[in-house]
């Protein structure tokens, strides 16, 4: 099985990437902004017109400091962003990406590029709704956060003591399962489970089923004893939110997540469904091994790992409010952000949050779609990358392509996920 197969396994775009990462040209160059109403391209065009949203720029002088935190948002900086998106679009071949970038004092950077739908040529917009893949895994782990505040759970109770049948599960403790410390083997890594997704990606899988996949491996480690990134965590963390609550997963978040952080247009589905507008998918996981249309498939195979919706404006506020702790006890928050090495220099993994490079967040993929949604808290600066794509380039997750390109210009003391090669692997 080719090690690209089902991404959502991987651990993050920065950690799982293998190769030198690339660092795209930024050579300025003319900037001129579409007139207000003008749509971009209808084709995948080598170099795509941007699409912007009402969001401003600053005009102010631009500083080359590279010592600043984040750079001034001016017309200049925003004519070397284009041209850094654009050259990722293209060697990478990405139909579609929109680019937020906020700070304050600074201004912002709201741009689209390419096409949101292959077959019409439509434009990627701003406002579309995409599947932000693994960064629902901040939102399950969320929700089991507040029950920790609510005493309900405590960090380091057994899995065992809520679910059964869990190898180690005597040992195996929710804060490992968070942290991806557990050991237990990654179910979509799993040959069976892969042919099965490829053969019907529309089919309906349950927790159980997914489950099962992992648990007829042996566990790969002792509890703790190193950082191995599994969506299985994920979905058995889902299952206690589910037991201590009496309520369907998906209820738990939109009422105790979703609606508290004040977001609009970020849903758990029970379906393929997509909230209209969205961007179309595409992805070369497929059967054949050829670029595909996935946008329709059942994202159940996810579940509370990584079957979340959402759009721009919705990651944008969800990106601070996970890294400030806006909805959880201070105490536990500092829990959360206590980080242990990942497989990249300047990287840690905390509880379903990591921390690259000073960014605090997580990014997400799954077959069609990536996203990067991180905040910076020395600026106070957030970027979002939403991409209606997932095929790797160059063994490089596309989202960490552009996270790079755009935190080359910005943020050149805190570029994502950084310059040093990064360690191949193959899960």
């Amino acid at each position: 099985m080719k090690p690209t197969h089902i991404r959502l396994r991987r651990a993050c775009a920065a950690a799982a990437a293998a190769g030198v990462l690339i660092a795209p040209a930024i050579a300025g160059s003319a900037y001129a902004a579409p007139a207000a109403g003008r749509s971009a391209p209808v084709s995948a065009a080598p170099t795509p017109t941007p699409t912007p949203s009402p969001a401003t720029t600053s005009t102010s002088t631009p500083s080359p400091d590279s010592g600043q935190v984040f750079r001034q948002l001016t017309p200049a900086v925003a004519a070397q962003l284009d041209a850094a998106v654009r050259q990722v679009m293209r060697e990478a071949q990405v139909p579609g990406v929109t680019v937020g970038l906020w700070a304050p004092g600074k201004g912002s950077y709201v741009r689209s590029f390419g096409v949101a739908d292959k077959a019409t040529g439509a434009p990627m917009k701003p406002d579309l709704h995409v599947r932000i893949g693994s960064e629902t895994k901040t939102f399950t782990v969320t929700a089991l956060l507040q029950l920790v505040d609510r005493g309900k759970v405590a960090l380091d109770d057994p899995i065992g003591d809520y679910i059964t049948g869990v190898p180690n599960g005597d040992r195996i403790t929710l804060r490992q399962l968070a942290g991806m410390r557990s050991g237990l083997f990654n179910y979509s890594m799993d040959g069976d489970f892969i042919t099965r997704l490829e053969k019907d990606p529309e089919q309906p899988m349950s927790p159980q089923q997914l489950l099962d996949y992992s648990f007829r491996h042996p566990v790969l480690f002792e509890p703790g004893a190193k950082f191995d990134y599994s969506n299985t965590n994920l979905i058995l963390l889902g299952l206690v939110v589910e037991k201590i609550t009496g309520r369907p997963l998906h209820e738990v978040i939109a009422d105790d997540v979703v609606e508290p952080a004040g977001l609009r247009s970020t849903v758990f589905p029970t379906n393929a469904a997509l909230p209209v507008p969205y961007a179309h998918g595409y992805t070369d996981q497929t059967a054949s091994g050829k670029v595909e249309d996935s946008t329709h498939w059942n994202p159940s195979w996810a579940w509370a790992a990584g079957a979340m919706i959402s759009d721009l404006q919705d990651l944008r506020s969800w990106a601070r409010t996970l890294a400030v702790g806006t909805l959880l006890k201070p105490a536990t928050q500092a829990e959360r952000l206590k980080t242990t090495p990942m497989d990249i220099p300047g990287a840690g993994y905390g509880l379903g949050i990591f921390d690259v490079q000073g960014w605090i967040g997580h990014n997400g993929s799954i077959p069609g779609y990536e996203v990067l949604p991180v905040h910076l808290p020395a600026a106070d600066a957030t970027m979002v990358i939403l991409l209606n794509t997932d095929s790797p380039y160059k063994g490089q997750e596309p989202s960490t392509l552009f996270g790079e390109a755009v935190t080359e210009i910005v943020t050149p003391d805190h570029v994502y996920p950084g310059h040093k090669p990064v360690v191949p692997r193959t899960g």
